[in-house]
């Protein structure tokens, strides 16, 4: 008996001791930055930026860069980017905007690149408003366009929820950051010590724009399937696109999706009168006939 006791007791340390464990290092595991020295200079082949800081209440800077457009600007794409590195590298990505005649204004989180401050989950939505507030100031809300990429795309969702943007562009999102980290660590209760539990699901009840969902079928990060389950909770202002054969990572280089962000981007939402179609009809159930 006493050996079964000291069993369970050696087993339950353990578990408490990585679940502290997991809890002190999840910035870590998490967040992959890269810092930038103040006097970094961006730099970009054919691209017009201006850069921006904005200080916080509690002291911290966050570091943006704003990319312009060839000719008349059609609004601005907020793009909320992934985990890793700083906008030195993600702001590749916004020629995939400004070609359709968009600003495209990228921001570092907290302790990526140039920005500075603690980092939490809280830390970072309020900057994140505060940046959404100061882009309402040059524009309406209906010239502003969310997109979030990856982990961003958690953070892009409760923007939305709290304001009126034209759109919501979700890239490769999760349910939850609880689920997906659940995957691996199944056994732990992550509920509990997660500190970024992002629960897009949640936030994505209260989005009042038009809502698109672009995943690949072969994320093996983010399963496929979450968007499926993401595009199902605000169905009526939901649509999913569908990057077959697509990563995690890659989704840029595929055509479909570049095809894709330019129906977005530029195809206006009709109204279908849908008392002209078949959406009533419903089919009937196989009669069998019935013996003698």
């Amino acid at each position: 008996m006493q050996y079964w006791v000291s069993t369970i007791l050696l087993i339950l340390g353990i578990y408490i001791a990585i679940s502290i464990a997991l809890y002190y290092i999840q910035d870590y595991v998490l967040f992959k930055p890269e810092k930038l020295p103040k006097d970094f200079q961006f730099d970009y082949e054919n691209q017009e930026t201006k850069e921006y800081n904005l200080e916080t209440r509690d002291g911290a800077v966050i570091n943006g860069l704003r990319f312009f457009p060839k000719g008349e600007s059609k609004g601005v794409v907020i793009y909320l980017k992934g985990n890793s590195k700083s906008i030195k590298g993600w702001g590749k990505f916004a020629v995939d905007f400004t070609r359709h005649g968009y600003n495209v204004l990228m921001v570092d989180y907290r302790g990526f690149g140039k920005s500075t401050g603690k980092r939490s989950q809280k830390a970072i939505k309020r900057d994140l408003q505060v940046v959404y507030n100061k882009v309402k100031e040059k524009t309406t809300e209906d010239r502003i366009i969310l997109y979030g990429r990856s982990l961003g795309s958690g953070f892009a969702t409760k923007l939305a929820s709290m304001n009126n943007p034209k759109m919501l562009i979700l890239d490769a999102p999760y349910y939850s950051l609880t689920k997906v980290t659940g995957r691996y660590m199944p056994f732990m209760p992550l509920s509990i010590l997660l500190k970024y539990p992002l629960p897009t699901y949640k936030w994505l009840k209260y989005v009042q724009c038009p809502i698109h969902i672009i995943h690949g079928t072969h994320d093996k990060l983010i399963p496929y399937k979450s968007s499926v389950k993401l595009s199902q909770i605000n169905a009526k202002l939901t649509k999913l696109h569908t990057v077959i054969g697509g990563g995690h990572k890659n989704l840029n280089n595929f055509e479909s999706y570049h095809n894709m962000l330019d129906d977005i981007l530029n195809s206006e939402p009709k109204t279908i009168d849908l008392e002209t179609t078949s959406i009533n009809v419903i089919h009937s159930a196989k009669k069998t006939k019935k013996k003698a």
